[in-house]
């Protein structure tokens, strides 16, 4: 299986387990600079040099011997899974991608007519009652997620778990896993620990959100999405994620961690 969603910087200085939608363009931008003294033009996910990844062919065997030998610093970022789901519901589900097509073709008109998902019309600008919508999507990922039907689940909102186990279940360790709600602390730290071509003040890096400004703005606190049956199904699906990455499940409008992740914790959870 290797290590999918694997980066790596050409110099081999860090090792990075992508969870998407948790600052990862931010992270890939900022590994391409250590390396580059330059930001890559575009959006990261795009490039296909410049930085080592799993999906490109030619970056497997040089990641696989490093992550395998522990030979760099590994590290990965997660994020509160309220705010994540949700997240992914304005800019997948409710926006127009870069492309300027809809998310994965018949997705959406799919999830419209089996589910009643409102949108926001054809350009994903008009009023809907995202409450309701999110709702059922929620739904949907749930049953994506549990059931594998009416499709797999997507990289976007399956539990950060998953993705985050299977670094460890072919051979790899992390040394740090640190929150998007304390990015800068979190990522200081991985730079702390590793030797750059270039130096990296993130105090002047600019924040790289690419999927800002693709869906709607949500209008309503994190909280007002979810009712006692949105609970229920995010414990059904993210209860692992919750409980590992130190998230608080009872309240959604903290979107804090309320203590440090236990990385022996996650390698004896995630490892098996």
């Amino acid at each position: 299986m290797g290590f999918p969603g694997t980066w790596m910087t050409e110099s081999e200085s860090v090792v990075y387990r992508v969870v998407p939608k948790c600052a990862c363009s931010s992270i890939g931008q900022i590994m391409f600079y250590s390396d580059h003294g330059r930001f890559y033009d575009g959006d990261i996910h795009d490039s296909t040099s410049g930085l080592h990844k799993w999906a490109q062919e030619d970056s497997q065997r040089v990641i696989e011997a490093n992550v395998k030998a522990h030979k760099s610093f590994a590290f990965t970022c997660v994020r509160n899974p309220y705010t994540r789901i949700l997240s992914s519901f304005f800019d997948k589900i409710c926006g127009i991608q870069r492309n300027g097509k809809r998310y994965r073709g018949n997705l959406v008109p799919m999830l419209v007519q089996k589910y009643g998902i409102e949108v926001g019309g054809d350009d994903g600008k008009q009023e809907f009652d995202q409450i309701a919508s999110f709702r059922r999507f929620l739904l949907f990922a749930r049953d994506t997620i549990r059931f594998r039907k009416p499709m797999e689940p997507d990289i976007h909102w399956s539990a950060m778990s998953g993705h985050i186990s299977t670094f460890i279940v072919n051979g790899g360790r992390y040394d740090h896993i640190f929150f998007t709600e304390k990015f800068d602390d979190g990522m200081q730290v991985v730079l702390d620990n590793i030797k750059t071509r270039h130096k990296v003040n993130l105090k002047k890096i600019p924040k790289f959100n690419e999927s800002e400004g693709h869906g709607p703005k949500r209008l309503h606190p994190v909280e007002a999405y979810f009712d006692d049956l949105s609970h229920h199904l995010m414990w059904e699906i993210y209860k692992r994620d919750f409980q590992l990455f130190k998230y608080d499940f009872d309240n959604p409008a903290n979107k804090m961690p309320k203590g440090e992740v236990d990385l022996d914790e996650v390698h004896a959870k995630l490892g098996d």
